[in-house]
């Protein structure tokens, strides 16, 4: 089994004559990259799809797994804070650009980079050359700011893939996934995106998201919802998913697309850190499933089970978004601010 690094969710895929699978984007199936590992730590290759079981919000569904997409190409935005914490954090990232390409794999790949610190930067639009690249990330500078705007630079890098189209990257049967490397501090600090707007636009598109931190900390809320412990309906879903948000962007955004999620202090940590991300995001099972027609619109929670291995660790995408965009939720600083 070998699946390409950072792959994609709610895309549509169709058959070739020989089984080869192809993408189209769509978002008439869900797909949940899953990886499967033993209690012990090593990867469980060759499970069958019949051991796997998908639940959408307890339900178990049809599903199809498939474990080759080596055929993919990569679209890819580097989002790369450069203010606060971000300006002590420059030398222990350099190196980046030979990381992406272990992170990307084989795949043929086209990369953007953007920066930001009060407001989202395009340094370098989509491109295949490895020294545009380099350059590119190369101009990525510290910035003396006290503003992290995570969640608007996650949503302009959602929008890029639109905005700025993507070129044919190799063969026809190659199709270009979707996926955002976001390496920031865990808190966001002067966003004007609405935290659900950005969760429900990545729950509806075909990108997921990578994430290293300069910060250890975590999010214990998403643990209550990888164990289903939240509140009523998809309302109450959408509320924590939004309050792990505002406590740490990078590992909730990561956690709920079904991406990989590190972080680091000092040089040998990012290293450290990108070689562990690499080693995970290599080895997956994609699964995918249709949703009814009459899907109940709103943030869905995923559960993946292999009833032959119950002590397995199984990591896999959490969420998906169903319907159009959610209503604003109330922000708490708003009500503290008129009490």
């Amino acid at each position: 089994m070998r699946a390409l690094a950072l792959l994609p969710f709610l895309l549509a895929f169709t058959l070739y004559a020989q089984d080869t699978p192809t993408l189209n984007l769509s978002t008439n199936l869900v797909l949940v990259p899953t990886e499967v590992q033993t209690k012990t730590g090593e990867t469980l290759y060759a499970l069958k799809p019949e051991q796997f079981v998908l639940e959408d919000n307890g339900i178990p569904q049809k599903i199809r797994v498939d474990q080759d997409t080596d055929t993919l190409g990569l679209s890819l935005v580097v989002v790369m804070q450069c203010s606060r914490e971000a300006f002590k954090q420059f030398n222990n990232m350099r190196g980046l650009t030979a990381m992406i390409d272990d992170l990307a794999g084989g795949a043929p790949r086209q990369v953007a980079v953007v920066s930001y610190g009060s407001e989202p930067v395009l340094i370098g639009t989509f491109s295949s050359d490895p020294a545009t690249l380099a350059s590119n990330l190369a101009q990525v500078e510290p910035c003396e700011d006290d503003k992290a705007v995570t969640l608007d630079a996650v949503a302009f890098a959602n929008h890029l893939f639109d905005s700025e189209p993507a070129t044919n990257l190799a063969s026809p049967a190659a199709r270009n996934r979707r996926a955002i490397l976001l390496i920031s501090e865990t808190r966001d600090f002067g966003s004007h995106a609405k935290p659900e707007r950005v969760l429900a636009d990545l729950g509806r598109s075909n990108t997921v998201v990578d994430a290293v931190s300069f910060n250890p900390g975590k999010t214990s809320i998403v643990d209550s919802i990888v164990h289903g412990k939240f509140g009523p309906g998809y309302y109450g879903l959408l509320v924590m998913a939004v309050e792990a948000l505002r406590k740490n962007v990078p590992h909730t955004l990561a956690e709920l697309s079904g991406g990989e999620y590190t972080n680091f202090t000092t040089k040998q940590g990012f290293d450290a850190g990108l070689q562990r991300l690499t080693n995970h995001i290599h080895n997956f099972y994609l699964i995918s499933f249709a949703p009814p027609a009459d899907n109940a619109p709103g943030l869905h929670r995923l559960q993946v089970k292999i009833p032959d291995y119950p002590d397995a660790h199984i990591r896999s995408r959490l969420t998906y978004y169903s319907g159009e965009a959610p209503p604003d939720l109330p922000d708490p600083k708003a009500d503290k601010k008129q009490k």
